[in-house]
């Protein structure tokens, strides 16, 4: 999800998932893939940016999960994973 700001100043979330394009015209309006339009304060650099931002997150997140995964001790002192520990 990312923050986002009405042209009255209100504060949105919107799910950055559920974005299909994003354009300026003269504001910017974002076009969800359920077909509804948000007009909002920043410009599409700034949207762009925050959407970048959050999928890094969840890819962040979902790497270190799998990382740990890999990693646990169990794996790492067991005989038949090969590493002659």
């Amino acid at each position: 999800m990312i923050e986002l700001s009405r042209l009255n100043g209100r504060s949105i979330i919107v799910n950055a998932e559920l974005i299909k394009f994003v354009e300026d015209s003269p504001d910017t309006v974002i076009t969800l893939v359920t077909g509804d339009k948000l007009v909002v304060r920043e410009p599409v650099s700034e949207v762009m940016r925050k959407t970048l931002d959050y999928r890094r997150s969840l890819l962040r997140r979902e790497a270190e999960h799998y990382s740990s995964e890999l990693q646990s001790p169990a794996e790492c002192s067991n005989p038949e994973n090969g590493s002659g520990e």
